[in-house]
C-alpha cells in the first residue's frame, strides 16, 4: 500500500467510523436462487404426479427431475439415460410417466388416432395389434405414447405446461438480461454519428 492509498484509507476510516474498508456482501436473489426455486417446484410436481398416477419407471424422484430438465434442453434419450445411469427404455417410460411426449414419439407405422380409439375403448393389446396389423411389441410401445397423451389431455396438459414454464422462465432470466444489454448497446451505437475524415 503506497502513501496515497494509506492516506485515503485513513480518511475513509475516520469518516465512516468503521474499522474495515470491506463491506459484507448481502445474499442477492440472483439466477441461482431462481434456479433453486424452479428445482423445488419441479420436485413438487414430480411428487404430485407420482401420487396421482402409477409410474412404469423405477427411477427415483431426483432422477425424474433430471429427466425433466434434460428433456426441455432437447437432450436425446441416450444422453438422458447416460445422465441418470439408466437405459433408454427406462428413460422412455419415465418420459411417458411425466407426460413428456415428443412429436417423434407419435410417428407410428399405423394410424395413431385409430390406436387412440382402441386404447380409450380398452380393447386388449392382442386385439389392438390384430386390428392395426402390427406386432404386439410395437403396439404396446405406441400405446404407452397414447396413454401419456390421454392422461396429459385429461389433466389439461397442466404438468407439462408447468414444467415448460418453469424451465423456460429460468432460461429467459439468463438470456433476457444478455439480450437487453446487447439491444441497449446496439441502440446506443445507432445514435452515434460517425463522421470520420482524415
Amino acid at each position: 500500500m503506497d502513501e496515497k492509498t494509506a492516506e485515503l484509507r485513513d480518511i475513509f476510516l475516520d469518516t465512516t467510523g468503521g474499522e474495515t474498508v470491506t463491506e459484507r456482501q448481502e445474499e442477492g436473489r440472483g439466477s441461482l436462487a431462481a434456479e433453486s426455486d424452479a428445482d423445488g417446484r419441479i420436485a413438487e410436481l414430480v411428487a404430485r404426479m407420482r401420487e396421482r398416477y402409477e409410474f412404469a419407471s423405477d427411477l427415483d424422484d431426483a432422477a425424474l427431475q433430471r429427466v425433466v430438465r434434460l428433456f426441455f434442453e432437447d437432450a436425446a434419450d441416450a444422453a438422458i439415460a447416460a445422465a441418470v445411469d439408466a437405459d433408454e427404455a427406462t428413460v422412455f417410460d419415465a418420459r411417458m410417466d411425466l407426460h413428456l411426449v415428443r412429436d417423434a414419439d407419435r410417428e407410428a407405422p399405423f394410424d395413431l388416432a385409430e390406436l387412440r380409439s382402441l386404447y380409450v375403448e380398452d380393447v386388449p393389446l392382442a386385439e389392438r395389434a390384430a386390428e392395426l396389423d402390427a406386432d404386439e411389441e410395437t403396439v404396446a410401445h405406441y400405446s404407452r405414447v397414447v396413454a401419456a397423451d390421454v392422461r396429459s389431455t385429461r389433466a389439461n396438459d397442466r404438468f407439462r405446461d408447468e414444467f415448460a414454464e418453469l424451465l423456460t422462465e429460468s432460461d429467459l432470466k439468463h438470456g433476457l438480461t444478455e439480450d437487453a444489454r446487447e439491444d441497449g448497446l446496439r441502440e446506443a451505437a445507432e445514435d452515434i454519428e460517425t463522421n470520420v475524415s482524415f
